[in-house]
């Protein structure tokens, strides 16, 4: 009798081990579709969406920097401006500051219509001196009047990065 009792529940405790495994990889696949929602255009270098840090934490990265310093970084914020001449730098927004994104060894654009959407950037972050020529340079750029340009007369420190990968979320 034990023995058909044992014999008896030995498929049973199979089945259900099967059903472990069942709800499991179903969890997993819950955890994949929910990353996947998020979907992200691609530019540069391949990048994920792992390890960013906010535009708070950027600008507290930012303000330990001097000149002449560089620091890796990977940190999401909305696109303030882009080059309105073929996508080759855009400003994003840190809250009260900017950051000026060129990309590296000029290796791809950005599309010129992003203006408010929220993008993931990695590279290098520093501070650079800008001079007036480059500044107007800029401004003609962006579309600036000639008034505009004209009163630009002083080198600026910004924040600056060189971006070798972009995610733009869709």
């Amino acid at each position: 009798m034990k023995k058909l009792v044992v014999l008896l529940s030995i498929p049973f405790l199979l089945f259900s081990c099967k059903s472990e495994n069942k709800s499991e990889k179903q969890e997993a696949s819950a955890k994949e579709v929910a990353k996947q929602e998020i979907a992200y255009a691609s530019f540069g270098d391949k990048i994920t969406d792992e390890n960013v840090i906010s535009k708070t934490e950027a600008v507290e990265v930012y303000k330990n920097l001097k000149v002449g310093d560089t620091v890796s970084l990977k940190m999401t914020t909305k696109v303030n401006k882009v080059c309105q001449s073929k996508g080759c730098w855009m400003r994003l927004d840190l809250g009260d500051e900017e950051v000026m994104v060129k990309f590296k060894d000029y290796g791809f654009f950005m599309p010129k219509n992003i203006a408010d959407k929220e993008v993931i950037v990695n590279g290098k972050a520093f501070i650079s001196e800008v001079s007036v020529e480059e500044q107007r340079h800029y401004a003609e750029d962006a579309g600036k009047s000639e008034d505009e340009i004209a009163a630009i007369t002083e080198v600026e420190k910004t924040f600056s990065f060189e971006a070798d990968g972009v995610l733009l979320k869709e």
